[in-house]
This record gives structure tokens, sequence and C-alpha cells, in this order.
């Protein structure tokens, strides 16, 4: 809103009092303009960041959506892999999975002249299982764990409660006293800290993935040739072990990917709702900027009241109760615009 120029006519002017009240009142109709033009760029200025807030929640909140899809869809992978194993175990025998008989099997491929590949596929699997890789894939697929996720993430009281807040569902009402003790600069920290863990467990478990994927596929090969015992030289008894320990790798493997799935759901939960206190801080931002634009509006209408009033005064000649009332009406404006600006 542009200022609004306000002149007094000379006329007018002769009949203010001379005094130093007469010249104050005599300057209303500008300061009153001034003012309101003041309070309506507050009001604009609170109104856009208030726009902003919103903006960045709804940014912020896709954000966490993100990390609730890869939450939901690795808890449902860890579940279908869990029951996979599960299924597997009471449809056939399996037993604890045994490194060493895979070993034995790689090395009985490379005695294997026939048939073809079956050297190359023995040379294959060895290597995979004496990769750095491959040495913590067979200790965790003979225990039955998986590497353990990152510690360390240290999260400020104040931020911690509001969490807690957020995994109850409690009240908009109670979480707002409480993300008004957390800081957005410790927020932040915080959250980077927690991609920064789920980024070093990822890079944690990339060669062991790789190197199960690896055996798994070389496996798949090796009960192709196992279809045909004679030929690869292994008799009816070498393709029942065979396949035995097929069964037992890929009821490790399973149990193996439903746990690292689990510990990988638990950090983007962390995650997830680390975005969701952000989101609700930028709401409740939004809010706050709203309403003080709503009040310095108000003060703008005061102001501009008090320009009216000044104007019908002059216009008016009756200078005393109106010129007044003028004057009250901008001190109004002025001291509300102070108590928005301040305490609100």
């Amino acid at each position: 809103m542009k200022p609004t120029k306000v002149s007094i006519p000379e006329e007018l002017k002769a009949d203010l009092p001379r005094t130093t009240w007469g010249k104050i009142l005599s300057a209303t109709p500008v300061v009153m303009a001034v003012v309101a033009t003041m309070l309506a760029g507050l009001a604009s200025s609170e109104m856009t960041r208030a726009q902003y807030d919103r903006s960045l929640g709804a940014q912020q909140q896709s954000k966490a959506g993100d990390q609730w899809s890869f939450f939901q869809a690795k808890r449902l992978r860890g579940a279908i892999q869990r029951n996979t194993a599960d299924l597997l175990q009471t449809m056939a025998q399996v037993r604890a999975f045994e490194p060493a008989a895979l070993r034995q099997a790689a090395e009985q491929l490379q005695t294997q002249a026939s048939p073809p590949g079956s050297v190359a596929l023995g040379k294959q699997l060895l290597g995979v299982l004496e990769s750095p890789g491959g040495q913590q894939a067979l200790t965790f697929l003979r225990t039955g764990e998986a590497p353990a996720a990152p510690t360390g993430l240290t999260l400020d009281p104040q931020t911690r409660a509001a969490m807690e807040g957020v995994e109850t569902s409690m009240p908009d009402t109670e979480m707002k006293g409480l993300l008004a003790q957390v800081s957005l600069d410790s927020l932040n920290a915080s959250l980077k800290a927690a991609r920064a863990q789920a980024q070093a467990y990822d890079a944690a478990t990339k060669p062991v993935n790789q190197a199960i994927d690896q055996m798994d596929n070389l496996l798949a090969r090796e009960a192709t040739l196992r279809q045909n015992p004679a030929a690869a030289g292994l008799g009816s008894s070498g393709s029942e072990a065979g396949l035995s320990l097929v069964r037992d790798f890929t009821a490790a493997r399973l149990r193996y990917a439903a746990l690292r799935y689990e510990l990988e759901a638990r950090l983007n939960q962390t995650i997830a709702n680390l975005y969701e206190l952000q989101v609700r801080k930028s709401n409740i931002s939004a809010e706050h900027h709203h309403l003080r634009s709503q009040r310095f509006f108000f003060g703008m209408l005061a102001a501009q009241a008090g320009v009216i009033i000044a104007t019908f005064a002059m216009a008016a000649r009756n200078r005393n109760l109106l010129w007044s009332l003028a004057a009250a009406a901008g001190l109004v404006a002025i001291a509300f615009a102070v108590y928005v600006y301040l305490y609100t």
C-alpha cells in the first residue's frame, strides 16, 4: 500500500491553535498516514513469511512421506522374507547353514570336468567366498545376524520429548509447547546425523549384500548342473546333498534379509519422525506469522481511522474533540503495533 499524501489547506491551518499542541494536532493526518503505511507493510511482510513457512512445511512433509514409504516398504519386505523362511522350514528339512559345506561344494565343482562350465563356476564361487564381503556374509549367515545398526545418535532432551509426542499422537496444543523448546539448529543437526547413520549402514551392508546375491546366483547355476547328476559326476547322493545345501543357504539368506530390512526400517523411522517435527514447527511458525499479520492489519485500520477523523475535524473546523480523537486513535494504533511486534 502506497503512502497517502495528506496536505492541509492554508485556510484550515489558520484555524489551528498556535500552541505546541496545535502544531502536533496539525501534523496528525501526516503521521497517521505514515503509521498506516508502516503497519500495512508489516502486515504484508508477516503474511509473506506465513506463506513461506506453509510452503516449507509442505516440502518437509513430502520428505517425511518418502521416509515413511521407505519404512513401510522395508518392514513389508522383512515380513515377507521372514514368512518365506518359516514356510520353507515347514515344507522341507532345513538345518543350520554351514559355510564349510558351501566351500566344499565350490572345491568339488573345480574338480569336475563335466559338464562344461563347472570348473569356472567353482572358481567364481570360491572367489566370492574368499573375498572380504564373502567372509562377512558367511559369518552373518552362520550366526543368523546382520550388521549392527549405527549407534551414537544423541538427541537433546527437548527433541527426544517432542519425538515421543509425535509417536504417541500428542494433541497439537501440547506439541506446541514441546516444539517451542526445540531449536531449529539442534533439530537440523539431529536430522543430518540420522541421515548420515542411514547412509553409513547402507555402505556397511553393501559388500555383504552383494556377496550374498552372488552366492545365491552361483548356487542357482550349480542347482541347474545338478539336475543331471550323472553328467556332473555327483551321483544321486551328491545331488541330494546339493539341494540340502541350497535349502540351508536360502533359509539363512531370508532370515538375514528380514533382520537387515528391520534395522533399515528403524533408521528410516527415526528420519521420518525428525522430518515430522520440522513440519510441525513450520506450521506453528506459519500460524504465528499469520496472527501477527492480522493484528498489524487491525492496527493499520486504526491508523487510517485516525487519518479520517483528522480530516473530518479540519473540514468541520471542530478541532477540539475530533482532533483529540484522531490523536488518540493514532496513539492506540502505534501502541498496538508495538505490542504485536514485541509480544506476539
